[in-house]
């Protein structure tokens, strides 16, 4: 009988006992960690891939690899392949590298300023339901194609997917994962902002491919198509009204005569409103800012509460001109709601979006809004009188 119960232990036993028989090793992984997907002259999908090198990282040469730019090492190579979707595409690259392509250290994907006009909808089909790509990824467009920004070796860095990555990273431009530009075009306002990137050209006598990609504002997006640009100024209003702002910089007017204070915000809390009264559609954006001094250009004293009210005067209309002129933009000249004006009446209002819901294209352009900010300086930095001006010139009554 005990020989019986050890036969029937051992069958059991014997289907985990497989070990790694399915593994991959890492040397047979082509690991991607850049993405551009562009469209060719036939209007099929150019996509292109960007291969860590992992034999650039060992030998004596590796000290002098830096960004591959200077005349070290390179540590990564593009390649791309053309296909009739992301999919076919991604089959066509494959012949042209001995190894699998692996997509789950990507963490950076680039649409093309062509492609993304024609609509990106397949290709984020592909990469939502493909078992590897990372939802947290980065999501940009790129002005041009988006191949040209993955064969920059810029100097900082080790290879121009990196880059741009770090750009996002400090949080001053907008932010944009795979998993929000999918609940964004999946939203019931069916609008998207995604970051929009440029190359700056090297200084003279440096190598082309030395250039370094930047983010220069946004592309905006209604339905899975780019159906237009902002710029950089107009980018900081939506980042505002999206209570998206974190690390920035605010210099405003204090007084006539060109005196400027730069203001660092360290805390802002923005709400939508929304009201609806007698078939009018109206938004209310409230924004409470306090920030940090970190520099005075005037010669204001600001621990004198009459003088300090006059610089948070400044910063409180350049937040109110900085999202007034941000909703006329948007809102009269893109009409796509990339401010989430929609989520906020269905929320409210549901059985008055319920009727609506379908012309909200038309309705959004006319929807009314109105502004309250307060802002305040809450902490002057280091000193009381402004630096390098003497105590007897400055302005303290």
């Amino acid at each position: 009988m005990r020989g019986i119960m050890l036969i029937v232990l051992c069958v059991a036993i014997a289907p985990l006992l497989g070990g790694c028989w399915d593994r991959t090793e890492l040397n047979d992984l082509a690991i991607v960690v850049g993405t551009a997907v562009d469209m060719n002259k036939e209007g099929q999908v150019e996509l292109a891939v960007q291969v860590f090198i992992p034999r650039s990282l060992g030998g004596g040469g590796a000290s002098g690899i830096g960004g591959g730019g200077g005349g070290g090492q390179k540590l990564t190579v593009v390649r791309s392949g053309d296909g009739v979707n992301m999919a076919d595409a991604m089959s066509k690259l494959q012949t042209k590298l001995p190894r699998t392509i692996f997509w789950g250290h990507c963490k950076t994907y680039i649409f093309g300023e062509e492609k993304a006009k024609q609509g990106i909808a397949e290709e984020m089909d592909f990469l939502l339901r493909h078992r590897q790509p990372r939802e947290r990824a980065y999501m940009y467009v790129s002005s041009g194609k988006a191949v040209d920004t993955l064969e920059l070796y810029p100097p900082l860095e080790r290879y121009s997917g990196e880059v741009i990555r770090e750009l996002s990273d400090l949080h001053s431009a907008m932010i944009m994962t795979m998993k929000d530009l999918r609940d964004m075009l999946r939203g019931i306002s069916g609008a998207a902002a995604v970051p929009l990137i440029d190359v700056l050209p090297p200084k003279q006598g440096r190598e082309k491919s030395q250039a370094i990609p930047y983010i220069v504002g946004t592309a905006v997006f209604k339905k899975d198509k780019m159906i237009g640009k902002i710029s950089d100024k107009i980018t900081r209003g939506v980042m505002w009204l999206r209570n998206e702002v974190d690390e920035s910089i605010i210099t405003v007017e204090a007084e006539q005569g060109k005196e400027f204070v730069s203001i660092s915000p360290v805390r802002t809390r923005v709400t939508l409103t929304p009201n609806i009264d007698d078939g009018v559609w109206s938004m209310l954006v409230k924004v409470e800012s306090e920030g940090e001094m970190i520099q005075n250009g005037t010669k204001l004293d600001p621990m004198n509460p009459k003088l300090l009210a006059i610089m948070q005067e400044g910063l409180k209309e350049d937040i109110r001109s900085r999202i007034e002129s941000t909703i006329r933009h948007v809102q009269k000249e893109l009409k796509a709601d990339i401010f989430g004006f929609a989520e906020e009446f269905h929320r409210k209002y549901p059985k008055q979006w319920e009727q609506s819901q379908d012309r909200w294209d038309e309705r959004f352009p006319q929807v009314k809004v109105k502004t309250a900010i307060e802002a305040y300086i809450r902490r002057p930095g280091l000193i009381n009188v402004p630096g390098g001006v003497p105590e007897s010139e400055a302005k303290s009554k």
